[in-house]
């Protein structure tokens, strides 16, 4: 079956403007071919989508199930040449990012520079938010694109594969752990902790964690930023967990031992995050299309 786009076009005007004649007008043609037209589009669907009398004609159940279809097709058709368009002049436009601090410190810097060098005109704007935010904001269309620890976030959002990073336990350099290559967590949490942010992900991964082991966390400050968190810890006020590439970027600055985390918590797996059933613009696709090549060549 092929099904003409001016048909559709027709018929959803005339669903619209509630009258063969004014829909007609609307798509500049002459009513005796809209009728037409309309007549060819149930005999190819073989339904009847309008019942016809001398007071007019009225929309059947079939009619108002097909609008919903045939308005998507004709967006889609719409976007195809919008983006074509794009292609034809340069990739213009911004795509709103919203991504956990791992995600931010780890991948992103790198990753957004050699996809804004590639597409020169199109704007990419940042904002920082906990997993479960960056979860609502894409929901709510607040973002575009959000990137989040993988988990379940409900049926108004789909979860793209991304990335993978490791928690690790970091500790002042004269520590008594510092020597040791693998600890369990078990091992640390006699000693006191730096810790994130109330809401962050790793703290309620270490609480948890703490209570499965029946032993008590021992928080004893919070800060906002991994780069504050190392500062704490390289000042001897405790030890902390965060992930490997985040504490490598300060390791060679600050006196801290970055030691291996022997738990299966520790490895996490990082997701791309967008609006379920909902297509991306052309330049957000553009965008995910680079952030997953990018995760596939570094797990390959």
């Amino acid at each position: 079956m092929k099904l003409d786009p001016v048909s559709l076009r027709l018929f959803v005007a005339v669903m619209e403007e509630n009258a063969i004649a004014r829909a007609a007008a609307r798509e500049h043609i002459a009513p005796s071919a809209a009728s037409r037209r309309l007549a060819e589009l149930e005999d190819q669907l073989r339904v009847e989508l309008f019942t016809r009398s001398n007071r007019g004609t009225e929309p059947t159940a079939a009619a108002y199930a097909l609008l919903n279809l045939a308005r998507g097709v004709l967006n889609d058709l719409d976007g195809i040449a919008t983006q074509m368009r794009d292609y034809r002049a340069g990739v213009r436009g911004h795509v709103r990012v919203v991504a956990n601090i791992s995600a931010i410190t780890q991948f992103l810097p790198g990753e957004l520079q050699r996809f804004m060098a590639a597409h020169p005109q199109v704007g990419v704007r940042l904002q920082e938010q906990i997993s479960s935010a960056v979860a609502q904001s894409v929901a709510e269309n607040a973002a575009d694109v959000g990137i989040l620890n993988h988990g379940s976030y409900g049926e108004r959002v789909a979860l793209l594969p991304y990335r993978e990073d490791e928690l690790v336990l970091i500790v002042p350099a004269g520590h008594a752990l510092a020597r040791r290559r693998r600890v369990r967590l078990a091992d640390a949490l006699p000693c006191d902790f730096v810790g994130m942010h109330p809401g962050s992900a790793i703290n309620n991964l270490l609480t948890r964690a703490a209570a499965e082991l029946e032993m008590p966390l021992r928080l004893r400050m919070q800060v906002t930023s991994y780069d504050a968190l190392c500062l704490m810890v390289s000042a001897g006020l405790g030890v902390a967990v965060l992930p490997r590439g985040s504490a490598q970027n300060l390791r060679g600055t600050l006196a801290i031992r970055a030691i291996t985390l022997a738990e299966p918590w520790a490895r996490r797996r990082l997701s791309l995050c967008v609006r379920a059933q909902e297509p991306l613009s052309g330049v957000a696709r553009l965008l995910v299309d680079h952030l997953r090549a990018l995760g596939t060549e570094a797990g390959a």
